[in-house]
């Protein structure tokens, strides 16, 4: 007796069938995947905060955000771009969690879930990777839109009074970033114009937080700025005690809330959340 193969009509349901499963399974793996991806991310996170808090233990600060080339700083070669990046040592060649020198330890400056798009970016990797608070790791030198604020001699823990509560490490679109980039109206406006030396740095932004979208951006910082990195339009927060959690974009926004005023704190500025007694000092 000859086996009885599948009639047309058998094959086209079965075809069917598996086509609408695949429909409905794909939207679920993706969603899988970017989860796994998210979770990569604060694991890295976590693994650079521990270089930062090594570097802190060894020399009593965090590192210097930026330290300018020609000032005393680790050996080897500089991350980015000359062409749109200021050239010099930044916070991660600092780190015993990172080796620029030799790439050892460089995969977890990398977030799994970033969205750059423009060629001149995408190998750079200061953009759109994890960015340092300058509130806490200042520099000596800077550019000067910054300068007052954010320069001097780096924070330690001991001289922040919420370490849990408090920003050290995040999601970023640019290897430095301060609350003026989470706010909508700094305290001077930050530079724009056409793309130059330097130039990048004052795109730094929160992946997905709504303000993004009066920002001026680079054509290929879009999709990460405005579509966000993770699930929900999530970012991995990594705070001065160490821990990592996640949270919503817009949870990390600044608003102005008087004439010179603006609720950064403590998240962003250490300190300023405080009630400082009539008649003392700070």
């Amino acid at each position: 007796m000859r086996p009885r193969g599948f009639t047309l009509v058998e094959l086209l349901v079965t075809i069917s069938v598996l086509t609408l499963l695949t429909a409905l399974l794909l939207p679920a793996l993706g969603a899988a995947r970017e989860r796994a991806k998210a979770a990569l991310c604060a694991a890295q996170v976590r693994q650079l905060l521990l270089g930062m808090s090594n570097y802190e233990a060894a020399n009593e600060t965090f590192p210097p955000g930026f330290q300018p080339a020609g000032l005393p700083a680790p050996p080897g070669p500089y991350a980015g771009s000359p062409v749109i990046d200021l050239v010099g040592k930044w916070w991660f060649d600092f780190s015993e969690e990172v080796d620029h020198e030799s790439q050892t330890g460089t995969h977890v400056l990398e977030c799994p879930s970033k969205r750059q798009r423009d060629p001149r970016l995408v190998p750079d990797i200061l953009c759109g990777n994890y960015g340092t608070n300058l509130s806490i790791c200042r520099t000596e030198k800077y550019l000067k839109t910054y300068r007052d604020e954010f320069s001097g001699r780096p924070l330690s823990s001991p001289s922040i009074p919420q370490p849990g509560a408090t920003l050290l490490l995040v999601d970023s679109g640019y290897s430095l970033i301060s609350w003026w980039h989470a706010t909508a109206q700094p305290p001077e406006k930050l530079p724009e114009g056409p793309p130059s030396v330097g130039y990048i740095q004052h795109t730094a932004y929160i992946p997905g937080l709504e303000i993004n979208h009066t920002r001026t951006l680079w054509p290929g910082q879009t999709d990460d700025a405005l579509g966000g990195r993770h699930p929900h339009k999530t970012v991995n927060v990594g705070y001065v005690d160490g821990h990592v959690a996640r949270k919503g974009a817009d949870e990390l926004l600044v608003e102005r809330t008087a004439e010179g005023q603006w609720n950064s704190g403590p998240l962003w500025q250490p300190g300023r959340d405080r009630v400082i007694p009539q008649g003392t000092t700070p």
